[in-house]
């Protein structure tokens, strides 16, 4: 038999244990924050939502009277932020230990997107990536790459004359062209182009594939060794597809460019700008081919699903609140020489349209939760232990959902960003602060995508009418507002009615493309 001073030591051994591993972690005695109940072992697994699951971590928050919920699943803590105040303290003042990714196997080892900043994880070869693109795409820098942003629109516009029924169509070619022209340099057929086709076949299954909880892989790391054969391992052939066309998206545009580039015939881009300085012998070892090409890579699949999400919504906001149109063409009109179409120089002299763009991203968040972060370290917030190893979500939508900072936040309104004069009132709070991302994840392109949807909604709108579409008995048709629920929130096809607004903007289109191909040749 054990003896009892065996017995006593060992309990004092284990006492003595647990007071010093209460001392050395702090965070130990700390209750985890509140969330919905859950099951032995599995966790809250059978309550998780598979479709826009902000409106239900938001749900969930208001019940139980908080801004920041935990929600363990398999083991695996997710821990979601519900408010500014809660994003701004962890992921802005405290981004040293909130900026790494989780693991993503499907995404990063299974997929082959671990070129995609993005979804990198937070360390010295992210660093390279994100000195790069901030160097090339801070706001001064970024005024180089108007030229085609302008362009882009303008074909845009002159697609809207030609097939103005093909609302989204017309509106993701331009976005694609935008990002290739940017990106690459490479010259974009208006039908049926090759480095468009390419691209939005290798995005398409990311938006699907990156939305938290999509495939159980991601709690469960191990499945990625489960054989393609096995039954229920239909992932394995999903991601192997995936990959392949994620890659020819990276490969085929950057090899081209390179091309174009030695033969001199390249227009300035990203790639040709970070090139020439690699070759210059630059220090800088962001500077490198494969920092280069992942950048240029990621580019794509963060701006052209997230343009085409923003303008599409705003047009649904319009034919809803004509009214809205109405100012903004008013405005326009007084501003846009006759014959000319507006351009960049006119954005100060624009303050409902600057508004509008801003409520176009607030009203519909294009990204409602963000891409999910990793917490490195034990951490304490408001009292609540939240453990190293926790998948952090910052819920945007919430934030710009927030009735104390937006009244009626579910209302398309414009005139919540201006001053009583038709100034930007610079004291309601800019979407941007929640709709770009979060502290050193934040969007390094925010600045291009901000202009890029401004020039495409100034123009679209000083060139056209839109209204709601009519049947065959002339009755109006009336918009069902269904969106599909992905990392990147999408509007279901709708019917509307775009009509130039006379003939006199007809010609100014075709004017300003003409322009264009003049100057390429």
């Amino acid at each position: 038999m054990i003896s009892l001073d065996l017995c006593l030591s060992a309990s004092s051994f284990l006492l003595a244990l647990y007071f010093y591993l209460k001392k050395s972690n702090p965070y130990t005695a700390l209750p985890l924050p509140p969330g919905p109940k859950g099951w032995p072992i599995i966790g809250n697994l059978l309550d998780m939502p598979t479709e826009f699951e902000w409106q239900t971590y938001h749900e969930w928050c208001k019940k139980l009277g908080t801004d920041i919920l935990h929600v363990p699943v398999m083991g695996t803590n997710i821990i979601v932020l519900d408010s500014t105040e809660a994003v701004m303290e962890l992921m802005e003042r405290r981004s040293s230990i909130y900026s790494d990714r989780a693991r993503m196997p499907m995404i990063n080892e299974l997929m082959h997107w671990s070129f995609n900043v993005g979804f990198m994880p937070y360390g010295e070869y992210w660093r390279k990536h994100r000195r790069l693109m901030h160097q090339l795409l801070h706001p001064t820098a970024a005024l180089r790459f108007r030229p085609h942003e302008l362009k882009a629109t303008h074909n845009m516009l002159q697609r809207f004359l030609e097939t103005p029924e093909n609302v989204i169509g017309n509106l993701r070619y331009m976005a694609g062209e935008t990002i290739m022209s940017v990106a690459y340099g490479l010259p974009i057929k208006q039908k049926d182009d090759i480095y468009i086709q390419t691209a939005e076949r290798g995005v398409h299954p990311l938006v699907a594939a990156a939305v938290p909880g999509a495939f159980l892989v991601d709690m469960l790391p191990w499945l990625k060794y489960v054989p393609e054969w096995m039954p229920g391992a239909g992932f394995q052939k999903k991601a192997r597809e995936w990959g392949a066309l994620a890659m020819r998206m990276v490969d085929l545009p950057f090899a081209d460019a390179k091309k174009r580039i030695a033969e001199g015939t390249a227009d300035p881009s990203f790639t040709s700008i970070s090139l020439e300085r690699a070759g210059q012998g630059t220090k800088d070892e962001a500077y490198q081919e494969p920092v280069i090409r992942g950048s240029a890579g990621t580019m794509y699949a963060a701006g052209s699903d997230t343009t085409v999400s923003a303008i599409t919504s705003c047009i649904l906001g319009l034919l809803e609140n004509p009214e809205i149109l109405r100012k903004a063409q008013a405005e326009l009109d007084s501003v846009v020489k006759p014959g000319h179409l507006p351009d960049f120089e006119d954005e100060d002299s624009l303050p409902y349209i600057t508004a509008l763009t801003m409520e176009t991203l607030r009203w519909r968040d294009v990204v409602p939760i963000a891409i999910p972060r990793y917490l490195q370290v034990d951490d304490e917030y408001k009292g609540y232990r939240l453990p190293k190893g926790s998948i952090v979500i910052p819920n945007a939508w919430a934030m710009l959902h927030d009735e104390d900072v937006y009244p009626d936040p579910f209302t398309f309104k414009p005139e919540r960003f201006l001053t009583k004069d038709g100034k930007i009132d610079k004291t309601v709070r800019d979407p941007r602060h929640a709709c770009f991302g979060f502290g050193r994840r934040i969007c390094p392109g925010r600045y291009m995508a901000f202009s890029a949807v401004w020039i495409a909604l100034a123009s679209l709108l000083y060139s056209f009418d839109i209204q709601k579409a009519k049947d065959k008995e002339g009755n109006t048709i009336e918009l069902s507002h269904e969106y599909l629920s992905a990392l990147v929130i999408f509007p279901k096809p709708f019917k509307c009615s775009i009509k130039p607004r006379s003939e006199r903007h007809a010609r100014a289109i075709r004017s300003a493309v003409l322009e264009h191909e003049f100057e390429k040749s």
